[in-house]
């Protein structure tokens, strides 16, 4: 009888830390699948970011804006945004951590108050294996919602953006989605507004 007793209080010791094993399991498997938007690692994230490798670029960008909500007037309080993008040559920075590849090339910043963000960064290459234009890709985290992508931040000078592609770009009434660079104290600056979703 004893013995059983033994048994069963081991029984249920293994039993009350198998929750506790699987829950680390799922915590792993859920930083295996997560969208990179929540791979920050500082907890107090700032409405300014800067991307790697941005002091070692030629063609280095300064990107801001307001994000506001879907009245497109009141500014957007506590949204992430976070983009990730290719060097200058088209090419996607891969690199791993804990068996997790991700964009090396990337950054988040968090609105205050006033709905402003910034990022520092450069500007990316044409893909012309795929023909693909030079693109920043933004994704958006409101408080309350599930992460979302938005239209790919696009440049004005780039020959791969063709007249067919910025006639659709107009049909769809986002041409603020173009940047359009200019010099100022030998860094290029953009402004890129951003509007909710409903």
């Amino acid at each position: 009888m004893k013995r059983l007793f033994n048994l069963l209080c081991i029984f249920f010791c293994l039993s009350s830390l198998t929750p506790i094993f699987s829950q680390d399991n799922s915590n792993s498997l859920d930083f295996q699948k997560r969208h990179p938007i929540y791979d920050y690692s500082d907890l107090k994230l700032k409405n300014t970011d800067t991307i790697p490798d941005f002091n070692s670029k030629d063609e280095k960008l300064k990107v801001t804006g307001t994000i506001f909500l879907s009245d497109g007037v009141t500014p957007a309080k506590d949204v992430i945004l976070f983009i990730e993008q290719p060097d200058e040559n088209g090419n996607f920075d891969l690199r791993e951590e804990d068996e997790k590849r991700y964009v090396h090339h990337r950054a988040w910043v968090k609105t205050d108050n006033d709905g402003k963000y910034t990022f520092y960064t450069f500007v990316p290459g044409n893909d012309r294996r795929y023909n693909q234009p030079q693109q920043i890709f933004p994704v958006i985290k409101e408080p309350t919602k599930a992460e979302y992508e938005i239209d790919t931040f696009l440049f004005e000078e780039d020959p791969l953006l063709s007249k067919r592609c910025r006639k659709k770009i107009s049909k769809k009434k986002n041409i603020a989605r173009i940047l359009k660079p200019k010099k100022i104290d030998g860094i290029l600056v953009a402004e890129r507004n951003i509007v909710l979703n409903p």
